[in-house]
């Protein structure tokens, strides 16, 4: 096709590839991504009748971002995640135009990429969470104590893994059933312990931490490792997924799980959301609320099975 055919927008994508790579020197394949996403954005763009950047608006572009989320004959639906990747391409291919002279206004400047859908925390049922704690603590030796009582404590107060095994014995009282968690930005917080969790603890501290604690352990440090130093973030992971694996839990498990989990089987009792804020120490309510999504699920689950006439 002569020079003169080729669409002036299809024309402006060649001189911003070139910059791309001769003058920011983008790698091989970021510089193929960006090549096939403005391929794409100017076969829309032919398909509009639109050959000239002056006549891209924002509407133009919001309706190339509709199209990216919803396919077509020749391209499948894309996630928020892959269209967002496009919408950079094309957002730096505006501002690249306007910077170079190429046109006078930037039509994508105001477009927002399209928000990730909310990923759900996934909990554990409470069989498999009991069925972790079982296999953490047999046979009951000193280890299988001392992480019988970790896990007890990270389900039994919702604790953050770093809460947890930054925890001293001084932040624990057993006669109330409470422990002081020291969460993001040094915050405090007193929440109730259990006494499934206050009983692990108790038999760790009487039967097994005396057996771990040597002249270098760290004064008050309530989780040892197996050479008196106060146990890692790391190794209270390693803890848990040998638990889950001797469990029989085979889905992907990580102290974060066991905090989704205490949060959710909380709300499935009737907790009242802001109470859960204050335990799980979020600074907002909304943070929190991702939770009751959970629960709304359950719930729809429950009378799609349970009521006569939920189904057709």
């Amino acid at each position: 096709m002569p020079e003169a055919a080729v669409p002036a927008t299809a024309r402006a994508v060649r001189t911003y590839l070139d910059h791309l790579g001769v003058e920011r020197g983008l790698a091989a394949n970021t510089l193929s991504s960006y090549r096939r996403d403005l391929r794409r954005y100017t076969e829309f763009l032919a398909g509009e009748g639109i050959t000239s950047l002056d006549g891209v608006s924002e509407a133009t572009v919001t309706s190339f971002l509709a199209r990216l989320r919803e396919g077509d004959a020749d391209h499948p639906a894309l996630s928020s995640t892959s269209a967002a990747r496009t919408l950079v391409a094309v957002r730096g291919f505006h501002k690249f135009c306007v910077t170079d002279g190429l046109a006078t206004l930037d039509p994508a400047a105001g477009v927002k990429p399209p928000r990730p859908a909310k990923r759900l925390p996934k909990a554990l049922p409470l069989a498999d969470v009991e069925a972790i704690l079982e296999a953490a603590g047999a046979p009951a030796t000193t280890l299988a104590l001392r992480d019988r009582a970790l896990l007890e404590v990270l389900y039994g107060t919702g604790a953050r893994i770093s809460e947890a095994v930054g925890l001293d014995v001084d932040d624990l009282d057993l006669v109330e059933g409470t422990v002081l968690l020291r969460g993001k930005g040094g915050k405090e917080r007193l929440v109730p312990l259990g006494s499934y969790a206050g009983e692990a603890v108790d038999a760790y501290l009487v039967r097994a931490r005396p057996e771990l604690a040597t002249t270098r352990t760290p004064s008050g440090a309530l989780f040892l490792n197996s050479r008196g130093g106060r146990l890692s973030r790391q190794s209270a992971w390693a803890v848990l997924v040998r638990a889950a694996e001797r469990a029989g839990v085979t889905r992907d498990v990580s102290p974060h799980t066991l905090r989704h989990s205490y949060a959710t089987h909380l709300l499935d009792g009737g907790a009242d959301v802001r109470v859960v804020q204050e335990l799980l120490g979020h600074a907002s309510v909304t943070t929190t609320q991702v939770y009751t999504l959970v629960t709304v699920d359950n719930l729809r689950e429950v009378f799609a099975t349970a009521h006569p006439r939920a189904r057709g």
